[in-house]
């Protein structure tokens, strides 16, 4: 029996705490300490449901590079890449 495949570099929920201007100010507890890149990807805009997220690349105070997204519904995702 051949397993079923799965999603690579699926999107997981994450607890974002919230700064000004929406964009993140901590990433499960650990502080941002730079937003390296911010963006946009709208796709599927011919469909009943498009696809809205807000990226963030960031580096938190610990050192770690992450990259989050807020879903066009307000939740929170880690990319990862």
């Amino acid at each position: 029996m051949t397993p079923a495949p799965r999603q690579l570099y699926a999107p997981r929920s994450v607890r974002v705490e919230g700064g000004p201007g929406g964009g993140p100010r901590a990433v499960e507890g650990v502080g941002v300490a730079a937003v390296r890149e911010e963006w946009v990807v709208e796709d599927r805009w011919w469909m009943p449901r498009p696809l809205r997220r807000r990226y963030f690349e960031l580096v938190l105070v610990d050192g770690r590079n992450v990259v989050v997204f807020r879903s066009g519904g307000g939740r929170w995702y880690r990319q990862r890449c």
